[in-house]
């Protein structure tokens, strides 16, 4: 045990100087634009079609419930529930099962018959600024069409008009950069990671020192090992500095523990390495390693709700977004950062990415035994 680790840490040590030592490749591509150009058609989508909403009602008005009507009639807001509590908010966006709530205020139709300015509360999910916003945009524009026309059909002056009160959680300024640099902690450790496993066998086989590899005394077993663990260590380093970016330049309040964030990459960069383990054990050399991994790389991204929601797709990709552990990392950063989450709340996403990493290491294994025999 204690000769297979020192060979182990010996060959950390010799793929750590061989990263940091090899110049950057320069390999013109064909596929993965390809492939982008189809993703983006299908799942690019910036138009915002279904927007799950909850309403609590303090009014219970013909007004209010003609509003009501007006949203759910729009064919963009979704009704997901009618809340009858105050205490119930928190449930349905801590739990983003609604993108927005909307309150209404008790003395929402006598204010409108009275030629005052009614009241309506907004609350928005703001972990994804863009959506949240265009939500609220859409949902304004409603609510005063709305009151243009009840005051003009019930003979009221049309220039009272509503007075909107929005609030969005957990990003209050709706600024961008709280929801995209969370993200690339785990998009971009997904790149160097996977890149870096991916070309690791590939490179020793093009250098022609893989056959020496296996004369030498290190079993299959180990190799692997020796060539995930500085891959992983790399990511980890990369999440850190991202981490710092945000924080100290963009300085975007962490909430969360750092002990959880780093449980969720360690167990993301597992099953991120299983596939990088997989495209090297395929690849015959550097040329189809960059390849094969730019081809799994814009998928993978594409199909994390980094660049659009997941709702928003169609349905056999969100099925397909299952399988991709940058959509879990994603999610395990955002709800780490900003909502200051427990694993009690992550452990939908912690255990999906046991569950890939429990199927791609082993498989990974199995080929690459096969492959060196």
């Amino acid at each position: 045990m204690k000769e297979s680790l020192f060979r182990i840490v010996a060959l950390i040590r010799k793929e750590l100087l061989a990263m940091f030592k090899d110049p950057k490749s320069r390999i013109v591509l064909v596929l993965p634009p390809i492939l982008q150009c189809l993703i983006f058609g299908y799942a690019a989508s910036y138009d915002l079609n279904n927007v799950p909403y909850s309403v609590l009602d303090h009014d219970h008005s013909a007004a209010s419930i003609e509003l009501i009507s007006k949203l759910d009639g729009s064919g963009t807001f979704t009704r997901v529930a009618t809340l009858q509590r105050t205490s119930d908010i928190a449930k349905y966006i801590n739990e983003a099962r609604a993108l927005l709530v909307v309150v209404i205020d008790k003395d929402f139709e006598k204010r409108l018959m009275a030629g005052l300015p009614a009241k309506l509360q907004i609350i928005a999910d703001g972990r994804n600024s863009n959506t949240a916003g265009t939500a609220q945009s859409y949902l304004s524009t409603i609510a005063a069409d709305f009151t243009t026309r009840w005051r003009s059909e019930n003979g009221q002056d049309a220039a009272g008009g509503m007075k909107l009160t929005t609030r969005a959680w957990y990003n209050p300024s709706l600024e961008t950069r709280w929801y995209m640099i969370p993200s690339l902690i785990g998009t971009i450790t997904m790149m160097m990671t996977l890149m870096l496993t991916a070309m690791s066998v590939a490179r020793e086989r093009e250098a022609g020192t893989f056959d020496q590899l296996l004369v030498t005394p290190f079993r299959p077993s180990e190799i692997m090992v020796g060539k995930a663990l500085p891959s992983m260590m790399v990511g980890l380093s990369q999440s850190t500095t991202i981490l710092l970016v945000a924080q100290l330049w963009f300085q975007i309040p962490f909430t969360g523990s750092y002990f959880i964030l780093y449980l969720g990459m360690v167990l993301f960069l597992a099953a991120a390495v299983g596939i990088g383990l997989f495209v090297s054990s395929l690849a015959a050399n550097m040329q189809q390693a960059m390849i094969y991994s730019f081809v799994l790389l814009m998928p993978f991204m594409l199909l994390s709700g980094l660049t659009a929601p997941i709702g928003n797709m169609p349905d056999i990709l969100q099925y397909l977004t299952l399988i991709n552990p940058l959509r879990y990392a994603i999610s395990i950063t955002h709800q780490v950062y900003l909502e200051n989450a427990g694993v009690e709340q992550l452990l939908p996403e912690m255990l999906a990415l046991v569950a890939i990493a429990a199927i791609t290491l082993p498989f990974s294994a199995w080929l690459f035994r096969n492959r060196l025999t």
